[in-house]
Order: structure tokens, then C-alpha cells, then sequence
């Protein structure tokens, strides 16, 4: 045992005195989020502005197309609309002419299937979508004009609401369309972090096992321990390493987020009504308390348990694995035919978790959440909506017994591939040296 202490001591003290660790560990969230607003910035930068000039025949369109920053609509005179086509494809300030027919005999249909719009060049598709929907828009107005019905009478008849929802199993208490969402968020931030943290962390215990196989160190060092207790040792020494950048990263984020909410006193969100738009100023601080009250409302104890119990468990389990194909393999390259073994469970656990969202209680989430290959990111992304007691302690025991038994797998073929050289290890040679 103070074998496998001291390896895990100097695993620890290995990987985070690196530079790179430092580096990465500090700057990763800020490139996070320079990546974030990069991306932003690329769809601000795509975005075109559009000029269409408007030939409105029947007179209904006047004035009634709203331009803003994407789209100018121009009318002119049907008078003058040969004189324009004729300039329209040398004109680099125009990008195209909309033709509103006449509209005969009240027939919209006939109208709506005689429109043109002649371009100059390409236009983007969303910039077509959006001339579709504003003609539709002043068509829709004029037939309810012709009904004899108010547009804010039609605004209230089709006026949504927000049904309250009192879940009698947690105490009568109302779980609001924010706390869903929020319970949404954080399952899906504690999954793909459980997810990510045991592909790379558990890689890094794959070469780290390789690159000492290769370079004959583990020979040395294998006189001294015992080979169980070296392979231990690394996977708990690589795990505190990931807790240390895991809880350096919670840090950060939790004082950005402190930060950032300073910096901003108010929102607005427009709701489209009787022909205008409503501008509601929203108090970002009046959010972030609602946000945080619904956070508040969480098992929070409970979350921090499963998760930490799910995210250890899951990442020695994996990281067994990971550390058996290192040591059953010469070189990175023959790494790629066994690691599939390890990325393909987890990688169906996170992908069929994003389903939970709609049904945590239902079948998949209970049998993904249960089964030990997906249960450490299905579990997790269950848990902020709730489940019950029997299914966490069952899911606790199963990967429980399973992780140990991918242990006591995993060190039999650590035992012998650790110091085995030249020969390509095969399904059939690995279960050799389980059996034996």
C-alpha cells in the first residue's frame, strides 16, 4: 500500500510541476472562451446586408416591409422597373428586384405564386427565407383586415401561457420552465465534463505506460514494486491530477462569472404584438437571482456525491482499460484497435444521454444510468432532475464490482504485457495472459 502511495505521490508531482500543465490548466477557460466568441465573431462576419429594390404593383406592400441591418427594401415605381433590370447587373450598391404583381380579384394565392425576385448575384439562403416571411406577413395582416378581425385580437387568441407544474414527490414544489432549464444546463455541463475528463486523462495513463515500456524503465522499476501497485499508482496519481485541474477550472469560472455580472445592468427582449414590438428592459441581476434560486432549489449534497462517486469510479474503471492497452502494445499505432473498446460505451452513454432531457425516468435513461460501461455519464446527467435512492445505490454497487473486476483484469494483463517486447499482442494473446 505505501508502494502504491508513493508511485501515485510522484505521478502527481510529475505531471503537474510541467509547464504545459500549468499553462493549459490556466489558459484553457480563457481559450475556451476566445474560441467561443472567435466562432461569434465568424457568423457576425458571414452575415450579408442586403438592397432589394421593391416593384409593388398591387399596392399592398407600401411602407409595410420592415427593413433593419440585414435587408433595405427600396420601393420604386413600376414606371421605372425596365430602366432598373437594365443596371442591375453592373450596380455592385444593389443586390436585387422584388416584383409584387397586381393583385387581382382578391386572389392571394394567384399573387404569391407570380412573385419574383431578380438578383444580381447569389443571395444567402436565410436572406431568401426572411423575404418570404415578411411578404407572408403583410398578406396574413390584409386577409384577417378582410375578416373584420383586430390584429391584437389575433395576437390574444393565439397568446401563450405557462403551465405550472407541481411535482407532489418533491414536496409540492414547482418546477418552473427556468429550473427545467437550468437542470438541462448543468446536466449537460457534469456529463460532457465526466466525458471529456476520462477520454484525455485516461489516454494520458495509456502513453504514460507506454512511453515507460519503451524507453525499458519499467524494468528498473518493476524490481522494486509489484506491477499491480505500479499500475495503481499511476491511474490514482493521473486522477489527482485531473481533480487539481478540475477544481482550478470550477475556481476560475465561478470568479469570471462574478465578474462578468458586474459588468452588465440590463437586457431587452422584443415580443411582436398588435403590429409593433413591446421592449421589456430585463434586470440581469433579477435572472441571475432566479437562476440562482433555482440552483438553490437543487439537492445540491446529493449532486456532488454522485457525481464525484461516478466521476472516480467511471475514471479508474476506463482508465484500467486504458492502462491494459498500453501495456499490451509496442507503440501508439497498434493503441488504435483496442482503444475503441474503451471510447465506443462511453461514447453511446453521453450520446444517448442527451435523450434523458425529454424522459429522465424513462427506460433508456434507467438502463444507461444502471449498465457500468455508460452508468458514470448517464447517472450524472440524470441526477439534477432527480432519481430515486435504490436506483443510485444500485448503480453504485454495480459499477462498483465491475471497476474492480476491470481492475483485477486489467493488472493480470499489466503483469505480462508490461514487460513483454517485438510480439503484436491479439484478442486471443490477452486472454492468455488473463487465464494464466
Amino acid at each position: 500500500m505505501n508502494n502504491i502511495f508513493l508511485i501515485t505521490k510522484r505521478e502527481f508531482l510529475t505531471q503537474v510541476k510541467k509547464k504545459s500543465f500549468i499553462i493549459l490548466t490556466l489558459l484553457a477557460p480563457i481559450m475556451l472562451i476566445a474560441f467561443g466568441s472567435v466562432i461569434g465573431l465568424m457568423f457576425k462576419a458571414n452575415e450579408s446586408h442586403n438592397v432589394i429594390q421593391v416593384v409593388d404593383r398591387s399596392g399592398l406592400f407600401k411602407n409595410q416591409l420592415p427593413s433593419d441591418n440585414k435587408i433595405n427594401y427600396i420601393f420604386i415605381p413600376a414606371a421605372d422597373e425596365q430602366a432598373h433590370m437594365k443596371t442591375l447587373k453592373h450596380n455592385e450598391s444593389l443586390d436585387g428586384i422584388l416584383i409584387l404583381p397586381e393583385l387581382k380579384n382578391r386572389d392571394f394565392k394567384d399573387l404569391q405564386n407570380n412573385i419574383r425576385l431578380v438578383v444580381n448575384n447569389k443571395i444567402g439562403f436565410d436572406t431568401k427565407q426572411r423575404i418570404i416571411n415578411d411578404i407572408n406577413n403583410v398578406i396574413k395582416k390584409e386577409k384577417i383586415r378582410e375578416m373584420g378581425i383586430a390584429e391584437k385580437q389575433l395576437y390574444d387568441l393565439d397568446k401563450a401561457f405557462t403551465l405550472k407544474t407541481i411535482n407532489i414527490a418533491e414536496g409540492n414544489k414547482e418546477d418552473s420552465d427556468l429550473a427545467f432549464g437550468v437542470k438541462s444546463g448543468l446536466s449537460m455541463l457534469l456529463m460532457y465534463v465526466t466525458f471529456m475528463f476520462i477520454i484525455i486523462y485516461g489516454v494520458r495513463v495509456m502513453r504514460s505506460v507506454l512511453e515507460e515500456k519503451n524507453n525499458r524503465v519499467v524494468e528498473i522499476i518493476i524490481s522494486s514494486v509489484k506491477p499491480f501497485e505500479l499500475m495503481m499508482g499511476k491511474i490514482l496519481g493521473v486522477t489527482m491530477v485531473a481533480l487539481t485541474q478540475f477544481i482550478v477550472w470550477i475556481t476560475m469560472s465561478v470568479i469570471g462569472a462574478l465578474i462578468l455580472n458586474t459588468g452588465f445592468t440590463s437586457i431587452q427582449k422584443n415580443i411582436p404584438g398588435a403590429g409593433e414590438s413591446i421592449t421589456e428592459k430585463l434586470d440581469v441581476a433579477q435572472i441571475a437571482t432566479e437562476v440562482s434560486h433555482s440552483l438553490l432549489e437543487l439537492n445540491f449534497p446529493l449532486i456532488i456525491f454522485v457525481f464525484i462517486i461516478f466521476f472516480l469510479l467511471g475514471y479508474i474503471f476506463y482508465s484500467s482499460i486504458y492502462a491494459a492497452i498500453g501495456s499490451a502494445v509496442d507503440n501508439e499505432t497498434e493503441t488504435q484497435q483496442f482503444t475503441l473498446f474503451a471510447i465506443l460505451p462511453l461514447t453511446l452513454g453521453m450520446y444517448g444521454s442527451f435523450t434523458l432531457m425529454n424522459n429522465p425516468d424513462g427506460p433508456l435513461g434507467f438502463w444507461l444510468s444502471i449498465i457500468p460501461f455508460t452508468s458514470p455519464v448517464a447517472m450524472i446527467a440524470r441526477i439534477p432532475f432527480g432519481v430515486p435512492a435504490w436506483q443510485i445505490a444500485l448503480s453504485i454497487l454495480l459499477l462498483l464490482g465491475t471497476t474492480v473486476f476491470m481492475i483485477f483484469l486489467a493488472g493480470k494483463i499489466y503483469r505480462v504485457g508490461i514487460l513483454m517486447y517485438g510480439n503484436k499482442a491479439t484478442l486471443k494473446e490477452l486472454w492468455k495472459w488473463i487465464r494464466g
